[in-house]
């Protein structure tokens, strides 16, 4: 199947918008904070044209399938790297999952990062989102720490 792996731009916009969803509608089973009704988590125009960022779509035979981003952050001055990317907004179309896309863009992304002089990445994942979790492992992610909490009654 041929995929091409590319930058997202400004035309990409609708269809992005319809993955954010996508991205929120796979994500609430695990997430009991989030609030109901409608909500969105990026700003999709500003990680286009972000410098620090890197969003990219796969495509197959003109049509937007998948897309992921990048952004260089600074790392708290306690750790190694000044700088990590951090990885988000990964969403393939489920008739193309199980397809390594989501592995190719996480190798763009990669290598984008390397090419900044960024040598660390890191996602968030629930712990509950086995699939995700796997598909990360395979791209060569390692669980680092886990974050906690609870809901105090009002």
């Amino acid at each position: 199947m041929n995929i091409a792996i590319r930058p997202a731009s400004p035309a990409d916009l609708p269809r992005l918008l319809e993955f954010e969803q996508g991205v929120i509608a796979a994500e609430r089973p695990f997430a009991r904070n989030l609030k109901d009704g409608s909500i969105t988590y990026y700003d999709i125009e500003q990680l286009i044209s972000d410098a620090a960022a890197e969003l990219l779509v796969a495509e197959h035979n003109g049509t937007v399938i998948g897309c992921a981003y990048a952004r260089i952050t600074a790392s708290k001055p306690h750790f190694k790297q000044r700088f990590f990317a951090y990885l988000g907004f990964m969403y393939i179309e489920p008739q193309y999952r199980g397809m390594a896309i989501n592995k190719r863009l996480i190798e763009a992304l990669m290598d984008w990062s390397k090419s900044r002089g960024v040598y660390e990445l890191s996602l968030e994942v629930y712990c509950e989102n086995a699939a995700a979790i796997s598909a990360y492992k395979k791209a060569g992610f390692s669980e680092n720490t886990m974050e906690m909490r609870i809901e105090l009654e009002q």
